[in-house]
């Protein structure tokens, strides 16, 4: 079982910049806690997401990862080559939403054009883990045209991309419901075959999260991502509730069904504890 600590979704949005060796004392802790997917900046411009202008020096503070997975997101081939030249970094993810209209609001680029820019990145980041995000996955807030089967075939379309290493669904808008996903599993199974190497990205409301992580793993699902404290996740959804997976809450469920993924579960209080005064003193 794969889970992916995401504490770059969780700082993105912070009004007051967190200063660098705070993050790097943050993410030593969750390294030392077990953690080995940690999900914890982006190469963006720093005049839109200014909270991760210390990219560089976060990850070059890191011990090297040995084994571990260091990733972060980009947004374009000037953000590619700037994280290609980062120390430490093993995975690059990019985000390519199935709306059209999200996906010129958030990297400036119609879907044609970002199947092209993806086609060069994915062969200009040899030797580094590449790995895509379908956001929008379960639907959006713009009205574009959005179904399973929409999804199902963005998939299908990804896989067949040479050198992508793993493809998440993300539910952006925190809409997904048990059933939604579900739904969404079934018909990505039947265009692609296996689930294998799928990722889900969710955003979910605290009580609605163990259903749906019960269902991802009757699907076959095997990698997961959140956040301590639930903290992050979909700004459209006009719900405070709805943020990321709980990392506290997830990680002792997936254990007690045979899934442990080797974070210490009793270093998970006083973790989340931390997300959340970081929280509090930056956001």
């Amino acid at each position: 079982m794969k889970w992916v600590e995401c504490p770059r979704d969780s700082w993105q949005g912070y009004s007051r910049f967190i200063p660098t060796q705070e993050k790097v004392a943050y993410l030593r802790g969750l390294l030392q806690a077990g953690f080995r997917h940690l999900d914890l900046t982006s190469f963006v411009s720093p005049r839109w997401v200014p909270q991760h202008a210390d990219a560089e020096a976060v990850l070059a503070a890191l011990p090297p990862p040995e084994g571990r997975e260091y990733l972060a997101v980009v947004g374009n081939p000037k953000g590619l080559e700037r994280a290609l030249q980062a120390h430490h970094l093993t995975t690059v993810g990019y985000p390519f939403s199935l709306s059209e209209t999200f996906q010129r609001r958030n990297l400036n680029m119609g879907l044609e054009e970002s199947w092209a820019a993806l086609r060069g990145m994915v062969a200009q980041a040899q030797g580094k883990r590449f790995v895509v995000y379908l956001s929008m996955a379960f639907g959006n807030p713009y009205g574009d045209p959005w179904s399973p089967a929409t999804t199902a075939e963005f998939v299908e379309r990804m896989r067949s991309l040479e050198g992508i290493a793993g493809l998440a669904l993300a539910d952006t808008y925190g809409v997904a419901s048990a059933t939604t996903l579900a739904q969404t599993l079934e018909a990505v199974q039947r265009a692609v075959g296996s689930l294998e190497g799928l990722g889900l990205h969710l955003h979910s409301r605290p009580e609605e999260t163990l259903e749906k992580v019960a269902v991802a793993l009757e699907a076959g699902v095997r990698w997961l991502e959140g956040a301590l404290g639930g903290i992050g996740g979909c700004p459209f959804a006009g719900d405070e509730r709805v943020g990321n997976l709980a990392t506290e809450q997830v990680l002792p469920y997936l254990a007690a069904r045979g899934h442990p993924v080797g974070v210490a579960l009793d270093q998970l209080p006083h973790l989340s504890e931390q997300a959340r005064r970081l929280k509090i003193q930056y956001a």
